[in-house]
């Protein structure tokens, strides 16, 4: 099998229940496709997409997670100008804002490999080698997604969180990594329901921000590659 096609989707600054929207869209008619497919014994392949986007500050919780995580209440995500979704991807909760590059990769994995295991180590490893690129020693943590610093210390810090749906092996969500984000929206939260690690962001580590455009076109070089797809 050739190379799968990825189209790309940047989406700059945009509301999270519209990215949501825009996602559900987009993995519908994957999804879809693939009914008809096997129903009417044809073989369209269905497109897959990469959305990169950032969003206005906002706490997101899983189907696994536990609402106390959130510090908040309802008075406080008001002063604080953040909002708050309740939603089905797998994980608890985790903070979006600007200055964080939030992924979405829609994708059939039937046409990659079908091993969520595998999906997600890959998500991992792309961003591990693109923060090797600023220099940046970052690693996976045993019996936690997602990808950390300081790894084995006290020190144990959060750089990039993820959180995935998959239907048909189809996949939605994705991963929100800390850039330039401002950390204090954190403070508000048990970040994935784990309360003894911090969290940072590359501009917290380098001490100055990020250019976001180079920064995602060097994860995209960096996913296709590990993924093998064109775009």
């Amino acid at each position: 099998m050739g190379k799968s096609e990825v189209i790309i989707h940047r989406l700059g600054l945009i509301d999270y229940k519209q990215a949501w929207d825009y996602q559900e869209n987009l993995f519908k008619e994957i999804v879809d496709l693939k009914i008809k497919n096997r129903n009417e014994d044809t073989s369209i392949l269905p497109q897959n997409h990469l959305v990169f986007c950032e969003h206005p500050n906002v706490y997101t919780l899983g189907k696994s997670g536990k609402e106390d995580h959130l510090l908040l209440d309802k008075k406080g995500l008001l002063d604080n100008d953040v909002s708050f979704y309740k939603i089905n991807r797998g994980g608890d909760i985790t903070y979006h804002g600007p200055g964080q590059l939030v992924v979405y990769p829609i994708f059939d994995l039937e046409q990659f490999f079908t091993d969520i295991h595998k999906y997600m180590r890959l998500l991992e490893e792309a961003v591990i080698m693109t923060l090797l690129e600023y220099d940046i020693i970052a690693q996976r943590m045993e019996g936690q997604t997602g990808v950390w610093l300081g790894v084995g210390s006290i020190q144990a810090r959060k750089i990039c969180a993820m959180g995935v749906k998959s239907s048909r092996w189809v996949t939605m969500h994705g991963l929100g990594f800390n850039v330039n984000s401002d950390l204090r929206y954190f403070d508000h939260i048990i970040p994935c329901g784990i309360s003894d690690k911090s969290v940072t962001s590359m501009a917290n580590e380098l001490g100055e921000k990020v250019d976001m455009k180079e920064l995602s076109n060097k994860l995209l070089v960096n996913m296709s590659n590990l993924f093998e797809f064109t775009y």
